[in-house]
């Protein structure tokens, strides 16, 4: 664990992103998206995506998310907004490394640090990934 970022900080970034999520809207239009669901939780999300000469434009989600899954994903999307589409590849693996507690770039994930413990926690890895995953796909999407 980082050592400036204590338990109680992390739990508040976790917090304030599922309260007040900052990227939570479904866009009009010009935008690609995936659907992602969890059998597990009450996750159900839509993954919005817009890519312009392979920069992300704009990253956004909207559905029905757990605290885990609102603030993961909501952290994510402002993590990759005016990054590089290779840039938001290298986040989101840097994420799944930290996830499964693997040796990781902890300067390219910003708050998405405050799920460092998640694999303490298994049943809350698919909830912290989900987002993680529907970009990844998206991407992939955009790649073909």
């Amino acid at each position: 664990m980082p050592i400036s970022l204590t338990n109680d900080m992390m739990r508040q970034i976790i917090m304030d992103h599922y309260q007040n999520p900052i990227h939570k809207k479904t866009p009009k239009s010009g935008y690609t998206s995936i659907h992602s669901k969890s059998e597990n939780c009450i996750d159900d999300i839509h993954v919005y995506l817009k890519l312009e000469n392979k920069i992300v434009k704009d990253c956004l989600w909207d559905g029905i998310a757990c605290a885990i899954s609102t603030a993961s994903t909501d952290i994510m999307c402002e993590l990759v907004i005016n990054k590089s589409e290779k840039e938001a590849r290298y986040i989101i693996e840097q994420y799944f490394k930290m996830i499964h507690e693997e040796k990781f770039d902890e300067e390219a994930l910003g708050e998405a640090i405050a799920f460092i413990n998640t694999a303490k926690q298994a049943a809350r890895i698919k909830c912290a990934c989900i987002g993680y995953h529907a970009l990844e796909d998206l991407l992939n999407k955009h790649g073909k």
